[in-house]
């Protein structure tokens, strides 16, 4: 048995996998233990660009920063990065393979297995302890044939396994249970216990159910979790369920919630900015007025600058930049700014050519090999230091004229500012997280005193706040036991 691997699984979709793996990856750390995070396959349209220079979900890059380490394409070795509702980009290694349907990759698991394990063998071989998220749930009965994500692994790497399920959605007796009921015998025997995420309330409420659960199944709670109010976690892919309230909110920051929208966390900044009041405007909802409109980056930049034009927001740009507004384009929404964006090898969908926003003299063509860097440089704003990432198949050409967004360290430029300084577009992602670039970008949108944010350690602060939680609530002992390792738990109670 691989001892000191211990995967965790969920019920359903955010049941907190990812946020009880970046707790006890962070708790493991603070105990000495040299240890990863690892998710076979994740199905995700927020990335990071890892050491390496590969793509991985952005769970895992935040799940490597709770452990004190560098993102490696090993910690999650198959990305799917859907474009169409039935088919999605397969990176593998950190590399774009192809783009398949389900049917296509169902075929394809066998192959997508073996660079799973392969990824696996290095890390548990080079690490103390090795925490492995699993993906959606593992009682989907149609996706248990050749199954990588979630008991197909365990099975295969014959390791412990701890169910999660969310309380706050109700049903959680249920969820269990039935999950529990739908596995195999030799799955069921692999599940060790239960954690029951976000609870409110008094525990002495919910223990008869507790005991009833333990009696039932003959597995025990490991831990009940508090639910976290204003916990911020970069999310794994939907977009953020809270609305934060500020009072002292006076810049007013919109973004249209595309269908294929890709790494939303450039957006994070914004919402906790105590200045700003950020909104994402879904389909049906009126965008209301706002100083600044931001487009994001999409996996199907043809498709969602059609859905935009559906959606009636070329109007609404229009009439936005025309009582003085300010917009920024961040990697496909840059695109989308331009003349055109032609895709002449299907990358994203059906090969062909759509005509831009017209806003920015540039245009792009998608070309096969992607783009994928981490940069720092400085903005036009200010001479500003800005950090960030690339993660693009878009080729962007300018007039040499026109002045240049970004001046990076490695003597490229990227992105464009309109000649009446009102539009911007770059394909810096994570430009907000720099400190003195949000300030001045906030500045430029209108903001004349801005508050100081210091994103990163907000980050860090949060992911602390999480440890601090897991060390306090769950049952160590019994964890320490799966992993092999001292549980050095002190004081910590199993439940409370």
């Amino acid at each position: 048995m691989a001892n000191k691997t211990l995967m965790i699984q969920g019920t359903t979709s955010d049941a907190g996998k990812s946020t009880l793996v970046t707790a006890m990856c962070r708790s493991l750390l603070r105990r000495g233990v040299n240890v990863a995070p690892f998710k076979p396959q994740n199905m995700a349209l927020n990335s990071a660009v890892t050491i390496d220079g590969g793509e991985i979900g952005r769970a895992q890059a935040v799940q490597a920063q709770a452990c004190g380490l560098q993102p490696h394409t090993d910690m999650n070795p198959v990305l799917l990065k859907p474009n169409t509702d039935i088919g999605a980009q397969v990176i593998i290694h950190g590399k774009a393979r192809a783009n398949m349907d389900a049917v296509a990759y169902h075929d394809y698991k066998r192959t997508a297995m073996q660079a799973v394990l392969e990824s696996f063998q290095r890390l548990s071989s080079a690490y103390d302890a090795v925490l492995v998220e699993g993906a959606g749930s593992p009682a989907e009965i149609n996706l248990r044939d050749r199954d990588i994500a979630n008991m197909g692994f365990a099975e295969a790497v014959d390791c412990p396994v701890i169910l999660i399920a969310d309380i706050d959605r109700g049903g959680v007796f249920a969820h269990l249970v039935g999950t529990l009921a739908l596995l195999s015998e030799s799955e069921q025997r692999r599940v060790r216990g239960f954690v029951i995420n976000r609870f409110r309330g008094d525990i002495a409420l919910l223990e008869p159910g507790l005991k009833w659960l333990e009696e039932y199944t003959g597995k025990p709670v490991l831990g009940v979790l508090p639910y976290l109010n204003g916990l911020h976690l970069e999310a794994e892919d939907a977009l953020p369920r809270d609305s934060i309230v500020k009072s002292g909110a006076t810049l007013k920051v919109i973004a249209p919630a595309l269908p294929r929208i890709s790494n939303h966390t450039d957006f994070d900044p914004l919402r906790l900015h105590p200045q700003v009041d950020f909104q994402f405007i879904g389909p049906g909802q009126s965008p209301p007025s706002a100083d600044l409109i931001i487009l994001p980056g999409s996996k199907s930049v043809r498709n969602d600058l059609q859905w935009l034009r559906d959606n009636g927001w070329e109007e609404v740009i229009r009439k936005h930049l025309r009582y003085g507004g300010r917009v920024i384009g961040i990697c496909g929404g840059y695109q989308m700014l331009g003349r055109s964006i032609a895709d002449p090898h299907g990358l994203e969908g059906g090969a062909g050519e759509s005509v831009g926003l017209g806003w920015l003299d540039i245009a792009t063509t998608l070309e096969p090999e992607k783009q994928l860097r981490r940069v720092e440089g400085h903005l036009w704003l200010d001479d500003a230091s800005i950090t960030g990432y690339e993660i693009h198949a878009g080729v962007t050409r300018c007039a040499a004229s026109q002045t240049s967004a970004v001046r990076l360290e490695d003597g490229r430029l990227d992105g464009v500012v309109s000649d009446d300084n009102q539009v911007l577009g770059l394909y810096l992602h994570g430009l907000f997280e720099s400190s003195q670039a949000l300030a001045a970008l906030l500045r430029w949108a209108g903001l004349n005193e801005v508050q100081h944010l210091d994103y990163d350690a907000l980050r860090e602060a949060d992911i602390n706040r999480l440890a601090d939680v897991v060390d306090q609530y769950l049952n160590w002992d019994e964890i320490a036991g799966f992993l092999q390792i001292e549980p050095n738990s002190g004081d910590r109670e199993s439940r409370a």
